[in-house]
């Protein structure tokens, strides 16, 4: 019989820590996932934590490996418990085996039952002891190296990163830290984890959250203001852009409520300044009438929702994709806008600056579908590229004759003024108008615009990123936004037992073209459609809009669980053995 020791490297393992409220779980696992991408790995973190403000459970879900790094595993490799308070509730989320190690405090007792029925070898380890044992330190500290020395994490790196995170508390905390480091590594040394990770192929690594992703996609698009309210998950955008906004000249304004925050928005815009604001759920709901208005106006906006579950206030730290049909269609009257989502943490750089693009170069609000899971989720992951997507606006030039601001085209993009600029000014109402800007109860003039505002979404040429495409085969894979991962990852997994999938992820969920869509599903005759919403809205949209393939499935799960891909991957094997009539 092999040792566990003694197996070799594996190319990704999973690592969970857990803890109350307090335990300095999320400092461990960030301390973590820095070292290993110092290292040259790539890794994600994501963190599950309760829906006190103060308190509660906390866990850090961690996955680090030699290749990209997109969802978590379908099981624990090594759970650390500094306590065992409230581990019952990731009993759900975090599943272990006769394959996974446990390493809890000595001090703490026997684990609880979901953990000892697992069947993983547990280890009792002086966690807090050891602590003690060097002054100002904290048993996450003691964790750190426990973990760091079973994955093979180089000790140089964590020390780098340690120091890093503790240089403004003088080099004597540092030097005790590093301490307590080689004494966890010792104790490391009794253990055994079959989770050592095989040597890295070192390369710049960008360690970023969807949330300072989006920020990031922002400003690369032209973004200068932006005006948002505080509200989970999504606060983290704002705070990004609050300290580089000014540093492109741009601005941000804390507004006192949603309402106010796409106000000031469409205002800016309207002067000329391109804009976003962010939000989650409930906040999107406060801002559907000025949604509206936007679309009757023509004013570029773009709107993040970084979603969670609902409804009402739902579950602020749990992720969910139940906000897509008030995306599409939240709004009285006829009102398209743009829907895109990303489909994953680097993507959040990518798809927002094309939203930011695309909302300026169609004069209308683009709403960028996020979720907790990739708003809140920490990666290592390789630089995205600076695409060419930059602000751009059909301006109206100075002094022009009979400016006529709704003016209808063949693309049905007009020219736009910007207030002050002589000969192009106008009055932009929400009231039904004329191509001159003046209210009209006409209904040819009501019409006119309606028409207008759906052709030019529909004309435009998006090229190939309205989605991802890979593969080829008869069984197919449709999904969008978060999901896209683990969906990718079951993918691989079906394909390994020899089976052809091919995997479409749609990135511009509205306008959704069915040409398009036809075309990129083509051949397949069995598709399995995969999201994460109980009333399986995505399904439904997709039914309304386009024609799916006659022995199409759905995979539809609510949050808060993540869909993960062994999940995904049993659906596409039982959809594959059904008899196709």
């Amino acid at each position: 019989m092999i040792e566990a020791q003694e197996k070799p490297p594996v190319d990704s393992c999973s690592l969970a820590l857990i803890g109350s409220g307090g335990a300095g779980v999320m400092t461990a696992g960030q301390i973590l996932l820095d070292a290993a991408a110092e290292a040259g790995y790539f890794g994600l973190m994501t963190r599950s934590t309760g829906p006190q403000i103060r308190g509660g459970e906390a866990a850090a879900v961690l996955r680090l490996g030699v290749t990209p790094v997109g969802c978590q595993d379908d099981r624990i490799d090594l759970l650390v418990a500094l306590d065992w308070g409230k581990a019952e509730h990731f009993s759900d989320e975090l599943v272990l085996d006769a394959d996974s190690v446990v390493i809890a405090d000595s001090a703490e007792g026997e684990p609880p039952v979901w953990v000892t029925d697992s069947g993983a070898r547990h280890y009792a380890v002086r966690l807090s002891e050891l602590a003690r044992e060097h002054s100002g330190l904290r048993a996450n500290i003691i964790a750190v190296g426990i973990v760091g020395a079973l994955v093979g994490l180089d000790f140089e790196c964590v020390k780098n990163t340690i120091r890093r995170r503790f240089i403004a508390k003088g080099n004597q905390l540092i030097n005790v830290i590093q301490a307590g480091l080689q004494a966890s590594i010792s104790a490391a040394d009794s253990l055994q984890c079959a989770c050592k990770l095989a040597p890295p192929q070192p390369q710049p690594r960008w360690l970023l959250t969807g949330n300072e992703a989006v920020g990031m996609g922002a400003l690369r698009g032209g973004v200068r203001f932006c005006a948002a309210y505080p509200i989970t998950p999504s606060t983290e955008i704002q705070e990004w852009l609050a300290r580089r906004l000014p540093e492109v000249g741009g601005c941000l304004v804390q507004a006192e409520d949603e309402l106010a925050s796409i106000n000031m928005c469409i205002g800016a815009s309207f002067g000329g300044v391109p804009a976003m604001t962010a939000t989650s759920g409930p906040g999107l709901s406060l801002m559907v009438e000025a949604l509206g208005l936007a679309v009757a106006t023509e004013t570029p906006l773009v709107v993040v929702d970084v979603m969670r579950g609902g409804p009402s206030t739902g579950i602020p730290t749990k992720s969910e994709q139940a906000d897509l049909a008030i995306a599409v269609y939240g709004a009285h009257g006829d009102a398209p806008r743009l829907v895109l989502a990303p489909n994953g943490i680097g993507d959040c750089v990518t798809t927002t600056q094309w939203a930011v693009y695309l909302a300026e170069a169609l004069q209308c609000p683009a709403v960028v579908l996020s979720d907790q899971f990739l708003g809140q989720s920490r990666a290592a992951i390789t630089p995205p590229k600076d695409r060419e997507w930059h602000a751009e606006r059909r301006r109206a030039p100075a002094d022009i004759a009979d400016f006529q601001r709704f003016g209808d085209s063949s693309d049905g993009i007009s020219m736009m003024g910007i207030p002050g600029t002589p000969g192009s000014e106008y009055t932009a109402t929400g009231l039904s108008h004329k191509t001159s800007a003046r209210p009209s109860a006409m209904p040819a003039d009501h019409r006119l615009q309606l028409d207008k505002q759906r052709r030019k979404l529909e004309q435009f040429d998006y090229g190939d990123d309205w989605a991802d495409i890979e593969g080829a085969g008869s069984l197919g894979l449709l999904t969008w936004g978060s999901t896209t991962q683990a969906a990718r990852e079951a993918v691989a997994q079906v394909r390994a037992d020899g089976s052809a999938v091919r995997l479409v992820s749609l990135r511009l969920i509205a306008p959704l073209d069915p040409i398009r869509l036809a075309r990129a599903l083509e051949g397949i005759d069995r598709l399995l459609v995969v999201e994460q919403s109980h009333g399986a809205q995505f399904f439904r949209y997709l039914r309304a809009v386009c024609e799916l393939p006659p022995h199409t499935r759905r995979l539809a799960e609510p949050g808060p669980l993540l869909l993960l891909p062994g999940r995904i991957a049993a659906a596409l094997r039982v959809l594959e053995m059904e008899q196709v009539k």
